[in-house]
């Protein structure tokens, strides 16, 4: 009985273990199918992806050839330099410009051979072949590198030449009509005094003044004939040594003979310059005597002589007188503009050329009724006549306070 009902608890117990595998079974079944179907899902998926990935690669590569077609096509050379400054791509019109080889070498070093600077620009260059080129310089993200173009702008520099010889030929057309008017006015008066001077009714006063009234005349025409000259130029004066005091006493002596109240304060202890002291002689005499025109008898001129820097001669002409419009300062330095009845309106403009002649600037404020300030910085100052100067001379002697504009 006992063995019976043992037997009857293992066939039991069989039963539930084969119950239980059954649904193990069934279950790992479920699980797998489940698993095989995620992975096929996954497969359409990952196949799908594939898919984009190519075709995006695709459209990348396509992108890829256009971008380098562009680049090759471009009408300016391209170079990329990586964070040490080394070249590591270009396309082929850099090579021309610049030549072989060119790819792993230093950027400073390829311009200092082949990219010298033209004049005081610093953004345009020189080719090896003579051709000027403007240089513009953009920098990567994260300082990565930077990316170099260099624009050919010879034929636009010609044509601008060609264009500014075009404006000045015509300028100088208008200048021969307006001087040919401006001196047969003082010429018919010189020679009218001229032909009384011989006169025995004319006694040794009027002689004089006559003779007075004749130099006056042709002071005048000189005066106007050295602008036209000076205009003529376009710019190119030679440059020599000269003494700054001997320009400042020229001045002077000429302003003492005028009625007006003159004041000159000369700030600079260095005396040798560099320039074309004719030119600017003419040049602070224009600017005196628009101020003087401006003021009359009863005015007021100012006239202080500082230094900017090492290299620059400040000269500031200051006055009282009528003062000028905005729009009357906009157009003071075009070339015969003139407010005045009898002027030839060449005056500032001569002024604007012998400043340009010296790579300076000139600057002028003015306030209608309030009087103007004309203020010109010239790179005079012989550095190396300073220098040797310097050198021989005590410490207390330097000259360490500059004044700016």
């Amino acid at each position: 009985m006992k063995t019976n009902n043992q037997r009857a608890v293992k066939a039991e117990r069989l039963a539930d273990a084969f119950h239980l595998f059954n649904q193990l079974s069934q279950n790992l079944s479920a699980s797998y199918q489940g698993l095989e179907a995620q992975v096929a899902r996954l497969n359409r998926e990952l196949a799908a992806a594939r898919g984009e990935r190519l075709k995006t690669l695709v459209e990348k590569e396509k992108i890829a050839t256009r971008l380098q077609q562009i680049l090759a096509a471009l009408p300016a050379a391209v170079i990329v330099l990586d964070y040490a400054g080394q070249v590591i791509d270009c396309n082929t019109l850099a090579i021309n410009f610049l030549g072989e080889p060119l790819l792993g070498e230093n950027w400073a070093a390829v311009m200092r051979r082949r990219l010298p600077q033209v004049g005081d620009t610093p953004h345009e260059r020189q080719l090896p072949d003579g051709r000027q080129v403007t240089m513009t310089r953009n920098f990567l993200d994260n300082e990565s590198g930077q990316i170099i173009l260099l624009s050919d702008v010879s034929e636009l520099r010609a044509l601008e030449t060609m264009l500014a010889r075009q404006k000045h030929l015509t300028a100088m057309g208008e200048m021969a009509a307006s001087l040919a008017h401006q001196v047969r006015t003082p010429l018919a008066t010189a020679i009218l005094y001229a032909s009384q001077m011989n006169k025995p009714a004319v006694d040794d006063d009027k002689r004089q003044r006559f003779s007075q009234k004749i130099l006056e005349r042709l002071h005048h025409l000189e005066r106007q004939v050295n602008d036209m000259l000076i205009y003529a130029k376009q710019g190119r004066l030679s440059m020599e040594s000269f003494s700054l005091n001997n320009l400042l006493e020229f001045v002077r002596e000429n302003m003492a003979e005028r009625p007006i109240l003159f004041q000159l304060d000369n700030r600079v202890e260095a005396d040798a310059m560099l320039g074309n002291e004719d030119a600017l002689r003419g040049a602070l005499m224009n600017l005196l005597n628009n101020s003087s025109e401006a003021c009359g008898d009863d005015g007021e001129i100012s006239m202080t002589v500082f230094r900017q820097d090492d290299y620059n001669l400040g000269i500031r002409i200051e006055d009282n007188g009528v003062g000028m419009s905005e729009q009357q300062r906009q157009r003071l330095f075009e070339p015969f503009y003139t407010t005045k009845s009898s002027g030839t309106g060449l005056g500032l403009a001569v002024v604007d050329s012998v400043v340009s002649a010296h790579s300076g600037s000139i600057e002028c404020r003015s306030v209608l009724g309030q009087g103007t300030v004309f203020t010109l910085l010239l790179p005079c100052i012989n550095h190396y006549s300073v220098t040797l100067s310097n050198a021989s001379a005590p410490v207390e002697n330097e000259v360490t306070d500059y004044e700016t504009v």
